[in-house]
C-alpha cells in the first residue's frame, strides 16, 4: 500500500501565534499571582516607573512635583499617574501587546535597572478584578503630544483613539477600573486604602488617596522610610526603628540591627526575635525593591542558620521574578546574603564585646542558631562557644564555668547515654556534658581550641566502670550465687551483671549500654538467625563481636543488699529480672517489647511470690 504524496512546502508557513486571554489571565491568576489583590501593586508599579522615566526625561524637574493619585468610591478604581505617558504609537506597542514592556523601550533601555517591572504583564493583573480597562495617557517626550485613549476587554479585543489635548491638560497616564460583582472584596475603598499602604508605604514619590467622600487626598506614603529619616539621638533612631519593626512585623524585638549595604542601595532593619523558634524554621522577610513592597515571605534573603531574625529592608538593585512576589537567584542576590550574614556575625561580636545582658538574652533564646553558626564559622567559635549553655553533670552551664572545675570533659554520643550516667558520673567526680543535642557533641570537642588546657574525649562505659568502687572479696564471693543467676536469667538480652558500690546509695542499679551496641546485638542475631544463604554470608561478614550491655548492682542499696542475699533460685532469678527492668526505666530510653515483657512478668511473679507467703 502506497500513501499519496504530501503537498509540496519546504520552507514551511510563518505563522502568529493565538492568544487566547481569558485563558492568559486565569493562567496569571491560578499560577503567578499568589491572589488578585496584586492589580494595585501592578497599578503603582507602572505608575513609579513612568515617574522614573518622567525625571530622567526631564532631570531638572521637581520630584515633589510628580505623584501617583488614588481613586476608589466603589464604582470605580483610578490610578493617576505624571509619569512619561505614552503616544499612540507607544499604546499600540506595549498596551495591546502581551509581553512586552514600555520599559524595554529603546530609549530607556539604558535605564533599565532604575524600573521595578521588566516583564511586561502587570496591566493583565487589572483583568482579575475588571472586565474593562481604560487608559488615558499624554506623552511628555513630544511638548503637544495628543491625548490617547486605550480600552481593552477580557475577551482579548481593545480600541484606540486619540483625544484632544484637553482630555489630560498634563502629561501622564490615568488607568480606570469599573470592577466586576464578584470583585467587591478587593476594590472597595477600604479595601484599596489598605492594600495602597500595604503595598506602597515606602514609595519615594507622594501617593494620595481619595475616597470620593469629598475631602482631600489622604497621603499613603507621608514619611519616608524609618532608616531614611533623622533623629535628635542615636537611642531616639534606636527606638523609633525597633517601634517600626514591631508595628510591621507584630512583635516586640529583643534588638534592632540597622542594615546597610551602599553597594546594592539595601537599606532596612534586621530585628531579633524574643523566643525560640524550631531549628531550620525560616521565615519569611518583608523585601521592597524601589521602595514597593515585593514580598513578606522572602525566606532567600538570609542564609538558613539566621533563623533568630526577621528583615525590613528595601533594595535597589535586586531583581524581582515575573510575579514580583519573590526574588530573583542570582550572583548579586547571593552577594547580598553573605553581606547581610556577615553584619549579623558583627552585631553578635558587639553584642560579646560590649553588652553581656543582652549576649545572655539573645543566647537564651537563641542558643541553638548560634551553635548551628558555631559550627562552620570559627570566629564566632571562638566568640561564643565559652559563653554557650550546655546540659552537663553540673547542670545547664557554659562550658567555660564547666571547664573551670573539670579539667578533663567528658561527653556522650546520646542523650540516652547522658541520663544512664549523669546522676552516677556526678558523685564520682566525672564531668560528663550531653552530646546527644544538635551540634554539642561537635562543639565539645573542639573546646580545647579555646581552652587548651582542658582536654576532651568521648565517655566510654569502662571509664565510668572505673571510677565505681569494688566491693570487698567477701562480699563478693557471698553474693556469687545470686549474680551467677542473675547472668543466666538476663543472657537473653546479652547482660552481664556485676556488684560495684557507687553513689548515690539511692540508685540500686545502673545500665551501661549504648545504641551502637544494641545494634550490633540486633545485627548478630539476624545474622545467627539467618545462617546460611547469600544473606547470612552478608551479616556473617558484617558481624563483629558484640559488645554487652552491663548490669551493674550498687551494694550500698538496701535493695540490692537483700536480693543478693536470696537463696531461692526462682525469686532470685526474677529479682534480677525486677532490678534490670527498673535499670532500663531509669535510663529513659525505649524499651524493647522482650524488656516490656520482663518487666511485667516480674512484677506478677514477685506478687505471686508474695501472696504464697502469706497463705
Amino acid at each position: 500500500m502506497t500513501l499519496p504524496d504530501a503537498p509540496s512546502n519546504p520552507a514551511g508557513t510563518d505563522r502568529t501565534f493565538q492568544v487566547d486571554l481569558r485563558g492568559l489571565v486565569d493562567l496569571l491568576s491560578h499560577h503567578l499571582y499568589s491572589s488578585p489583590r496584586v492589580y494595585l501593586r501592578e497599578l503603582l508599579q507602572n505608575a513609579v516607573d513612568a515617574l522614573t522615566a518622567r525625571h530622567s526625561l526631564e532631570p531638572a524637574a521637581l520630584a515633589g512635583s510628580f505623584g501617583i493619585r488614588l481613586y476608589a468610591d466603589g464604582s470605580v478604581v483610578r490610578v493617576e499617574d505624571d509619569g512619561v505617558g505614552l503616544t499612540e504609537a507607544d499604546v499600540h506597542a506595549f498596551l495591546a501587546t502581551i509581553g512586552r514592556s514600555s520599559k524595554r523601550a529603546e530609549q530607556v533601555a539604558e535605564q533599565r535597572g532604575d524600573f521595578i517591572g521588566q516583564f511586561g504583564i502587570g496591566l493583565l493583573s487589572c483583568f482579575l478584578v475588571a472586565d474593562e480597562i481604560h487608559v488615558v495617557s499624554r506623552s511628555a517626550r513630544t511638548p503637544d503630544a495628543p491625548a490617547v485613549e486605550w480600552r481593552g476587554r477580557g475577551d482579548g479585543s481593545y480600541t484606540v483613539r486619540t483625544l484632544r489635548a484637553s482630555a489630560r491638560p498634563r502629561p501622564g497616564t490615568t488607568v480606570t477600573l469599573t470592577p466586576r460583582a464578584d470583585a467587591g472584596e478587593w476594590t472597595r475603598p477600604a479595601q484599596v486604602w489598605a492594600l495602597a499602604g500595604h503595598f506602597g508605604s515606602l514609595l519615594r514619590h507622594p501617593v494620595t488617596f481619595d475616597d470620593g467622600t469629598g475631602g482631600t487626598g489622604v497621603a499613603v506614603n507621608p514619611e519616608p522610610a524609618p532608616w531614611a529619616r533623622t533623629y535628635p539621638t542615636p537611642g531616639a533612631r534606636s527606638r523609633a526603628l525597633a517601634a517600626y519593626g514591631e508595628e510591621v512585623l507584630g512583635f516586640t524585638p529583643l534588638d534592632t540591627i540597622e542594615l546597610d549595604l551602599p553597594a546594592v542601595g539595601l537599606k532596612g532593619i534586621a530585628c531579633v526575635l524574643p523566643q525560640a523558634v524550631p531549628a531550620g524554621r525560616r521565615h519569611g522577610h518583608r523585601v521592597h525593591v524601589k521602595g514597593m513592597l515585593l514580598s513578606e515571605q522572602a525566606d532567600e534573603i538570609l542564609p538558613e542558620w539566621a533563623f533568630f531574625v526577621r528583615c525590613v529592608v528595601d533594595a535597589e538593585s535586586l531583581r524581582p521574578t515575573a510575579s514580583r512576589e519573590s526574588l530573583y537567584e542570582d550572583d548579586t542576590l547571593a552577594a547580598v546574603r553573605d553581606a547581610l550574614a556577615e553584619g549579623l556575625r558583627a552585631w553578635i561580636a558587639r553584642a560579646a564585646a560590649s553588652d553581656p545582658d543582652l549576649l545572655a538574652r539573645f543566647l537564651h533564646a537563641h542558643h541553638l542558631a548560634v551553635k548551628s553558626l558555631a559550627v562552620h564559622d570559627d570566629e564566632i567559635l571562638r566568640m561564643l562557644l565559652p559563653w554557650l549553655p550546655f546540659e552537663t553533670t553540673d547542670g545547664h552551664t557554659t562550658l567555660d564555668e564547666f571547664a573551670r572545675t573539670h579539667r578533663t570533659v567528658l561527653v556522650t554520643s546520646s542523650v540516652e547515654e547522658f541520663r544512664q550516667v549523669a546522676a552516677i558520673a556526678s558523685a564520682a567526680g566525672l564531668g560528663v556534658v550531653n552530646g546527644g543535642y544538635t551540634y554539642d557533641r561537635e562543639l565539645v570537642h573542639r573546646l580545647p581550641e579555646i581552652r587548651p588546657q582542658t582536654s576532651v574525649a568521648d565517655l566510654d562505659p569502662a571509664t565510668l566502670t572505673a571510677h565505681l568502687d569494688p566491693v570487698d572479696r567477701e562480699t563478693e564471693l557471698a553474693a556469687a550465687a545470686y549474680l551467677a543467676r542473675a547472668r543466666e536469667a538476663l543472657a537473653v538480652f546479652d547482660c552481664d551483671v556485676a556488684l560495684r558500690t557507687f553513689q548515690p546509695a539511692s540508685a540500686p542499679a545502673l545500665l551501661v549500654d549504648s545504641r551502637e551496641a544494641r545494634h550490633e546485638r540486633t545485627r548478630s542475631q539476624l545474622a545467627r538467625e539467618q545462617e546460611g544463604g547469600l544473606w547470612g554470608d552478608i551479616l556473617g561478614a558484617l558481624r563483629q563481636e558484640a559488645p554487652r550491655a552491663q548490669l551493674i548492682l550498687n551494694q550500698l542499696n538496701p535493695l540490692v543488699r537483700t536480693a543478693v542475699a536470696i537463696d531461692e533460685p526462682e525469686l532470685a532469678r526474677t529479682s534480677a529480672e525486677a532490678l534490670y527492668g527498673q535499670a532500663a526505666l531509669l535510663s529513659r530510653r525505649p524499651l524493647r517489647p522482650a524488656e516490656s515483657s520482663l518487666i511485667n512478668r516480674s512484677f506478677l511473679d514477685l506478687l505471686a511470690h508474695a501472696l504464697r507467703k502469706d497463705n
